[in-house]
């Protein structure tokens, strides 16, 4: 079976209507998913079979206003389960990296957490030592 990777831009939104179980965390909406790709600076690269989406990748361009740097904050990395160790994450991840070099990217990073073997064996096959990370969430 074939799988395409592609970036996802605004007017694509149809390609929503069909989506893999686990790709995303929550059911999606059009209008959000819409607006997501409108806003200058979010990119969505997505792994297709028969024209469902089965894989993605979402990313957001973070500009410093005291640094030179551009980094490409890779925000989430997902495949549907039974599309899952097949080289999709790791193929949709070297595309997104090559986005962010295209679009003048000086860096990406990506976070995961201390269990989540899968990511953690793809974020290590890149040959880059993992960093010490503490990371707070505040309800609003």
């Amino acid at each position: 079976m074939a799988i395409e990777i592609r970036q996802v831009k605004s007017g694509d939104e149809a390609l929503f209507d069909r989506v893999a179980e686990g790709v995303f965390d929550y059911a999606l909406d059009r209008k959000r998913v819409a607006g997501y790709l409108a806003t200058p600076g979010h990119h969505l690269i997505v792994a297709l079979s028969d024209g469902a989406i089965v894989g993605q990748v979402a990313a957001v361009v973070h500009k410093h206003p005291d640094q030179r740097a551009i980094e490409l904050y890779i925000d989430e990395v997902a495949v549907a389960p039974s599309f899952q160790r097949q080289g999709i994450a790791r193929r949709m991840l070297d595309e997104m990296l090559t986005l962010g070099k295209a679009l003048g990217c000086d860096e990406a990073w990506v976070g995961t957490e201390h269990d989540n073997s899968a990511a953690l064996k793809l974020y290590a096959s890149r040959d880059v030592p993992p960093q010490p990370f503490v990371m707070y969430v505040f309800d609003l």
